[in-house]
């Protein structure tokens, strides 16, 4: 898959150990990490994704349960973290744990997924629990930020919860001067099908609306938007700072140039892609995330 060392199998021994005998060591690795600052003037971010699993979304392409393995999923998140230009990842609190006590996050910057409640086509997706990280436990593992989807469906009353626990995680972080990058989708069940999300641009502009709003303040707010057709105008609905996200496109080559063009816009800060990088046709990881990166520097500041 690549040159990078990855951590022997007894390393993963080693996590079951750990947090079977001296589950403690979790916090003082995060207490010790050697962490980074937000972004300079100009800058812009590559970050790894690695929450899907969470919420039982293990399909990459025609793989159903591609993400099942969390070994191989270490391994290519080790990878991918080594590679040069990667700033950092987002994940759940497990995932996150894991590559603590695997030394992996030193000097990255570190995200942690909040609402994972709202499992892969199930009938209460829209009701997004907060069931990971909350505002008090990013502060306390010296975490840079918190993640939060907001999915925006009209015809489900349980939207309105999953938006008032989205502001109050907006507040909660604020109040600590921690990022808190908001992941809003336009979403419904079209023919009363599965929760599906509206990419058309103003839906993107819809739920960009509403979710820049969320809150008591905006000042530490990120949003997560995907690379849709006619971005110009979607990045000219806020001014907010935005990363895009990845998904799982079917055509990667596509993906690239999509990414490529949107980071040309003044307000997108950078990409945080998951199953597009980590789990890439040809399985080379590696070759996938310094093409990424390569998006990020021929942009420069």
């Amino acid at each position: 898959m690549s040159d990078v060392t990855l951590p022997p199998r007894s390393a993963y021994e080693h996590l079951t150990r750990v947090r079977a005998t001296r589950p403690g060591e979790i916090a003082r690795a995060a207490a010790r990490r050697r962490r980074r600052g937000l972004p300079a003037e100009g800058e812009r971010l590559l970050v790894i994704a690695a929450d899907h699993p969470a919420r039982g979304a293990l399909a990459v392409r025609d793989r159903p349960l591609a993400m099942a393995s969390r070994t191989d999923l270490l391994d290519r998140l080790c990878t991918a973290l080594a590679r040069p230009g990667v700033d950092g990842i987002l994940a759940s609190p497990d995932i996150l744990e894991d590559l603590l006590l695997l030394g992996a996050l030193e000097g990255k910057l570190a995200f942690g997924s909040m609402n994972r409640g709202g499992i892969l086509g199930s009938v209460f997706e829209a009701d997004d629990r907060f069931t990971g990280y909350d505002a008090a436990s990013i502060d306390a593992m010296r975490l840079d930020g918190g993640k939060m989807l907001c999915r925006i469906d009209p015809d489900d009353p349980a939207t309105v919860t999953t938006l008032e626990s989205c502001a109050a995680a907006v507040s909660d972080l604020a109040r600590r001067q921690l990022v808190a990058m908001v992941e809003p989708f336009w979403s419904g069940r079209p023919g009363g099908g599965p929760l599906r999300n509206d990419l058309s641009p103003d839906a993107v502009i819809r739920a960009v609306s509403v979710a820049q709003a969320l809150g008591v303040t905006s000042a530490y707010t990120w949003l997560k938007i995907p690379a849709v057709a006619d971005m110009e105008r979607v990045m000219d609905a806020t001014t907010l700072p935005a990363l895009l996200l990845g998904g799982d496109p079917p055509d990667i080559d596509a993906a690239y140039a999509d990414w490529g063009r949107a980071l040309r816009l003044p307000g997108v800060r950078g990409l945080v892609i998951g199953r597009a990088l980590l789990y890439p046709p040809d399985d080379d990881v590696a070759t996938a995330v310094d093409g990424a990166a390569a998006l990020i520097r021929e942009v420069g500041p």
